[in-house]
């Protein structure tokens, strides 16, 4: 039940103090957060939307390049599609804004290896969400409101503060859904852009939260289109994320 979560927007402000006593960090340990998260991320985020392999399964696909026996042959695409465009993440953290060549930038990294064709683009077809009473908009209109919600970035970014800022901007693209497939993930790494942008590391959401998850997004888009419970759970991933970070930065300062 997704009102469990709390709003820990205050919580996540401490931590992240907390972080910034240990920046500037080194390159050391710079690169093992990297690929901590690279692993982390690319599995959780492939695992919410069905993908079979497991966090140790993709560290095989992504580490060193082996197929895993019996598992779909998409499932390793959509593990090495993910990683590269977790690699465009750190790129484009580097920019003070977000523009809409950059989400189809990251869709494409992420889509090429399953359809060439479709990635990083925009979808010609209506869709429909399965578990859900929410209609996408008619693919005619996607351009035009992906144009608008790229230019209304700016605003939003000054008015929110940075969590509930790359909250919104989840919600945004997925209530677009402007691609064929693909379009969560592209929006989990599109939060992420955001975050690494305002200063915070990178928020996993456990695939065990798959269900407040998705109820949650499924409230954002009812006729009173509520915010709050996702804000308050991707609030709280935040500062898990954040937990978990710290524990990291402690263990790699040891001597």
């Amino acid at each position: 039940m997704v009102w469990k979560f709390a709003n820990r927007i205050k919580e996540v402000d401490e931590a992240k103090k907390q972080i910034d006593k240990h920046r500037p960090l080194n390159k050391h340990a710079r690169e093992q957060l990297k690929e901590y998260y690279r692993i982390g991320l690319t599995y959780s985020s492939n695992a919410i939307e069905g993908n079979s392999l497991t966090e140790t399964e993709t560290k095989i696909v992504l580490e060193d390049g082996i197929t895993i026996g019996g598992k779909p042959l998409k499932d390793h695409y959509e593990a090495i599609g993910h990683s590269q465009a977790y690699d465009l993440l750190y790129k484009l953290a580097k920019n003070g804004d977000i523009t809409e060549k950059n989400i189809l930038h990251l869709h494409k990294l992420f889509y090429y290896h399953i359809d060439t064709k479709l990635a990083g683009r925009y979808r010609k077809v209506q869709i429909l969400i399965t578990g859900s009473d929410f209609y996408p908009p008619p693919a005619s209109k996607v351009p035009s409101l992906m144009k608008k919600f790229a230019d209304s970035m700016p605003e939003l970014k000054k008015k929110r503060h940075p969590v509930e800022y790359a909250a919104l901007l989840h919600l945004e693209l997925v209530t677009i859904h402007p691609f064929v497939d693909g379009n969560e993930r592209t929006a989990r790494l599109l939060m992420n852009l955001a975050l690494l942008q305002a200063g915070y590391g990178i928020t996993i959401i456990s695939p065990v939260l798959r269900r407040d998850y998705i109820t949650a997004i499924i409230k954002s888009q009812t006729k009173q289109k509520d915010v709050k419970p996702f804000v308050n759970l991707i609030s709280a991933m935040v500062y898990e994320s954040q937990q978990d970070y710290l524990r990291m930065l402690n263990a790699l300062n040891q001597k």
